[in-house]
């Protein structure tokens, strides 16, 4: 993965080399290897290399052969090698060996449609001179961001919104819908970020930029069928046979690099069967595999961590990660994050990756993935206890919080995360009064982020599985828990079970394999049993946590008290500093504990955005 941002002009006026290169150098964490820079008029183009494949030759920008397209991408295309062959034996030539050169010459055969060809992680940016547009895309799922915005008639795009920031006609102010999501959500959803007016290009669309227009289209989407389609009868064999030579595949292809590639191993079920398929393709090499332990025991791993390790010959690597870092760290995690966060478990994935860098590993294959596609939460089997439960609210609330349910979800029924009527209140008594009075304007529940038509009439585990892709998984767990701490450190991670193949045989699993017996995950563990010990597939689901403000109140309180004094916070104009003040008595009380699986941490979401304000300059409210 790499960097890449940059400027059209719409208007018309010529874009400065000067500026374009202060807008990569933000990003040059993504990038530490190389530089490559287009100048065409009204349109420039920025990139940082991080060099994986094709090594001496593979920069950019990249053109076809008349140089009437010219593309940059941030990803990889791990398919590359099929579709450079069809395009060679159609008459393309190709200047590098790099897997993404095939996107500029495939765009030229199919226009948009070429996006359907394409398993991998990308954003991506093709200017075609002749037509004076500029195309813009995002793989289906979300790995690699985008982020884009219009100021004074300049379009304006980049991998990260740092390298946006930099551009003079860009202003800052923060998006309360942005900041009123990470509330009530896992974290920031599509199109919205921290930042008024800066957008983020949704999971599976693409946008067709030209002069005084900008169009976003889909082109992919998570379909699951309708629950009253005829189940498949075909065997659980079946299922568990095609998921595992899918799985294979997409490892395989995921280990394509000219530079070593390493492993996360965490000791649970997910991370353990792609290190086993490394070793299974490939058993005569040894990886580098990389884990982080803790000194408190009930969340330790480590014991896990050493039986694979053991198993599978690798050559280790593993932090001991002390809860004093996290202060430490949460600046950096923040900055990283472009966001405030609703954990400090981001410090430790950046003390994860800095790990894989010092010990000299650009790529690492990681687990994540699997629990949104085959049913690995909780919620999956509470959803299927609660299907012949009526909920036990008061009537009034109970009506007034289906009327929300029916409006976001088409749904009066489907419960995620939390009531939202309810939190609403808790949410009124956050926010300051000066905008207390127009919560219903930027309230995230309010704002339609679902396609309905995919949602309704779906299996309610099918359901559940789409309201994560839409609101777990893209912006949350794939950004700043992932892309955003492994390119901190000029890491690229890489993400089997997102494979495309994988996801598309996904949907057709029936739900009764994926949550069977109550058992999370039963497919995968059935794969699994090929691969690993039982000790790793039957031990319990161990959701990891690290400590929140509760933590940071005990040993950093003067810092804490500074960043959330009364003063500061009612002249900041975000929020109710009675309300703040009295979640500081709560959460510094001896007594008090936060189930953080289950709990939001109110005061760590304040605390991150006002380390958020003072990081990227924001302004006051009041």
């Amino acid at each position: 993965m790499c960097g890449i941002t940059g400027v059209y002009a719409m208007g018309g006026r010529p874009v400065e080399r000067d500026l374009l290169k202060a807008m990569a150098d933000k990003l040059v964490h993504r990038g530490p290897d190389d530089e490559g820079y287009y100048l065409d008029g009204e349109l420039g183009f920025g990139f940082r290399r991080l060099s994986i494949i094709d090594l001496a030759h593979g920069n950019q920008p990249h053109f076809n052969e008349d140089k009437s397209l010219v593309s940059v991408c941030n990803g990889e295309i791990y398919n590359y090698r099929e579709l450079k062959e069809e395009l060679t034996a159609k008459g393309h030539t190709f200047a590098t060996a790099c897997d993404v050169e095939v996107l500029v010459h495939l765009y030229e055969e199919h226009g948009p449609a070429f996006l359907q060809r394409l398993n991998g992680q990308f954003a991506l940016a093709i200017y075609d001179r002749r037509k004076k547009t500029l195309f813009l895309a995002r793989d289906q799922v979300g790995i690699a961001p985008l982020f884009y915005t219009v100021a004074n008639g300049a379009f304006i795009f980049g991998s990260e919104i740092k390298a946006i920031l930099v551009h003079p006609e860009v202003r800052r102010e923060v998006e309360l819908t942005g900041l009123d999501q990470i509330f009530t959500f896992p974290g920031l959803v599509s199109p919205y970020t921290m930042f008024k007016d800066i957008h983020s290009l949704k999971p599976g669309h693409y946008l067709l930029v030209g002069p005084g227009k900008v169009e976003e289209r889909e082109y992919w989407d998570l379909v699951y069928p309708l629950e009253n389609e005829s189940e498949s009868a075909k065997a659980e064999s079946y299922y568990s046979e095609t998921l595992d030579e899918l799985l294979r595949r997409a490892v395989s292809s995921r280990l394509q690099a000219d530079v070593p590639v390493g492993f996360y191993l965490s000791g649970g079920l997910d991370s353990s069967l792609i290190a086993a398929m490394i070793n299974s393709c490939r058993p005569d090499e040894k990886f580098h595999s990389f884990s982080i332990g803790f000194t408190q025991e009930e969340i330790d791993e480590r014991k896990y961590q050493k039986l694979m390790t053991e198993r599978l010959n690798s050559i280790h690597h593993e932090i001991l990660f002390d809860w004093p870092d996290i202060g430490t760290r949460l600046q950096d995690a923040i900055y990283h994050a472009e966001s405030p966060l609703k954990e400090s478990y981001d410090t430790c994935s950046l003390a994860l990756s800095e790990m894989v860098r010092q010990n000299g590993i650009k790529v690492v294959l990681t687990g994540e993935g699997s629990d949104e596609l085959f049913g690995g939460y909780v919620g999956y089997r509470f959803d299927s206890l609660r299907q012949n439960q009526d909920e036990e609210d008061d009537y009034v609330e109970a009506q007034l919080e289906g009327q929300i349910r029916q409006k976001f979800w088409g749904d009066d029924r489907f419960l995620y995360e939390r009531n939202f009527y309810k939190f609403r209140e808790t949410k009124e008594a956050l926010y300051a009064e000066g905008i207390r009075g127009s919560l219903p304007e930027f309230a995230s529940e309010e704002k339609a982020l679902i396609n309905q038509s995919r949602f309704n009439g779906r299996h309610p585990g099918h359901k559940r599985s789409y309201a994560d892709f839409k609101l777990r998984l893209a912006d949350h767990l794939l950004a700043d828990h992932g892309d955003r701490v492994s390119l901190a450190n000029s890491v690229e991670a890489r993400y089997p079970f997102l494979d495309i193949n994988v996801i598309e045989f996904a949907r057709t699993i029936p739900i009764n394999l994926l949550l069977k017996d109550g058992v999370e995950k039963s497919i995968v563990k059935k794969v699994a049993a090929k691969y690993l010990p039982a000790q790793v597939i039957d031990r319990e689901k161990f959701g990891f946590v690290a400590p929140g403000s509760p933590f940071l109140l005990k040993h950093n309180r003067e810092w804490i008290n500074d960043l959330l004094s009364f003063e500061k916070i009612k002249r900041e104009g975000y929020f109710n500093p009675e309300t703040i003040e009295r979640l500081k008595v709560l959460y510094s009380d001896e007594k008090f504990s936060l189930n953080q699986t289950f709990d939001n941490d109110l005061l760590m979401i304040v605390l991150t955005f006002e380390i958020f304000l003072e990081l990227f300059h924001l302004p006051d409210r009041a």
